[in-house]
């Protein structure tokens, strides 16, 4: 198993080169062609930490018009969940930019009056609820709306290309946390899910990707060579990003995912739960490549805030074997046997749904929770994705850029 722990590669010519870096070489003309908009965010660096706003700004050869900004803002305004917020100027660029997590969530004609090229350079994390993918394909909609161009700029999928997992989303559970049918543990590039979204489901934008240099399936994001920077608040480190596409399905519960301390997601917990219990109770479901450890903490802010609390820390040990969605439903059940009537399924509103459950709309089924309700065992409730998994796998394999 690789090393962990190891930062960046001194080598650098070992390291993994993103699509920013690639469409700024001599020989791509990418984005020197019109004017250009960028979606960004904090993560959006090269190498050296540069943001991709100040190095298309300050490139002689690209005219940047326009910054748009996904959740939790184009620098990383917002801290808590599903807080809205506004456009404003870049104060060190005087550029405007525009939200798209507020009043609007997909470019307007107006927003995209001053761009002939939109640009998405955004580092996902791997998980289909992740809210940044739907903002590429409501941006790729919009292109076509208008007649733009659309460039995705590429980054590694920090969790690995190889793996998948989790059901794949029915469409009447469409939501900002899953547009159209993905798995929940996809496995694929922003660059590689764009394509597909283009094809599979007649978005029919003008696109194309800037593909990364080096990257391969099987890296996480600590053998690229390439810096961390947190993509969101609330996902701080590598170790945070491969327990989420599990560990957030507590949002759509009454349990803290750990927000409101330093290891959202990675620790959680509930008033009623004995950390001791908790762990017996996940023990007997033999989850591989993890362990529990016992805790009390008191959340800061968001869910049980300033409340002393028990639950556990998800100690992530074999990343290969891990699998972190099967893991955040017997987290569920856990929480669920230990609580019995003070556990709950979270109402709506949630992500700008207001009728479905915040849960179900996670999971892209109600067949989870049900199956937890009626009593399924893991076994079963995970036997139901197995079929649809293996079709997504099939047409997912069309549109793979890397080895």
């Amino acid at each position: 198993m690789p090393d962990q722990t190891r930062g960046a590669t001194p080598d650098d010519s070992l390291r993994v080169k993103t699509g920013l870096e690639r469409a700024l070489t001599a020989e791509v003309r990418q984005l020197r062609e019109g004017r250009v908009g960028l979606i960004s965010h904090p993560a959006s660096v090269d190498a050296q930490l540069r943001h991709a706003v100040d190095v298309l700004a300050d490139h002689p050869d690209i005219e940047l018009t326009a910054i748009f900004g996904p959740q939790h803002g184009a620098r990383g305004e917002t801290q808590d969940n599903m807080i809205e917020w506004t456009d404003y100027r870049d104060p060190a660029t005087g550029l405007p930019v525009f939200s798209l997590y507020g009043e609007h969530r997909k470019p307007t004609a107006e927003m995209l009056a001053e761009v002939d090229l939109l640009a998405f350079d955004l580092q996902d994390v791997g998980a289909r609820y992740y809210t940044f993918i739907h903002t590429m394909a409501l941006a790729m909609e919009a292109c076509r709306e208008n007649d733009k161009r659309m460039l995705i700029l590429d980054r590694p999928n920090p969790i690995g290309g190889t793996a998948i997992e989790g059901h794949v989303l029915d469409p009447d559970f469409r939501s900002f946390v899953g547009l159209h049918p993905l798995a929940i543990r996809h496995g694929m590039t922003a660059g590689e899910i764009a394509l597909y979204l283009n094809r599979e489901f007649r978005i029919g934008c003008r696109l194309e990707v800037a593909p990364m240099e080096g990257w391969r399936r099987e890296q996480y994001f600590n053998e690229t060579g390439l810096p961390w920077v947190l993509p969101s608040p609330n996902i701080p480190t590598l170790e945070t990003a491969v327990v989420y596409p599990g560990l957030c399905l507590l949002e759509g519960t009454n349990v803290s995912e750990g927000r409101g301390t330093t290891r959202p997601f990675e620790i959680s917990g509930a008033p009623w739960a004995d950390p001791r219990r908790l762990v017996e109770i996940l023990d007997r479901f033999r989850l591989p490549g993890v362990r529990f450890r016992p805790l009390h903490f008191v959340p800061t802010f968001h869910k049980w805030a300033g409340e002393m609390i028990g639950g556990v820390q998800i100690h992530v040990h074999d990343r290969r074997s891990f699998e972190p969605f099967r893991t955040g439903i017997a987290l569920v059940m856990a929480y669920r046997e230990l609580g019995g009537d003070a556990f709950r399924f979270n109402d709506p509103p949630y992500e700008y749904e207001y009728e479905l459950l915040p849960f179900d709309i996670l999971c892209g089924t109600d067949r989870v929770r049900r199956g937890i309700e009626g009593g399924s065992t893991l076994d079963d409730i995970a036997a139901g994705w197995r079929k649809e998994l293996e079709e997504f796998a099939l047409v997912r394999r069309k549109y793979l850029l890397y080895e």
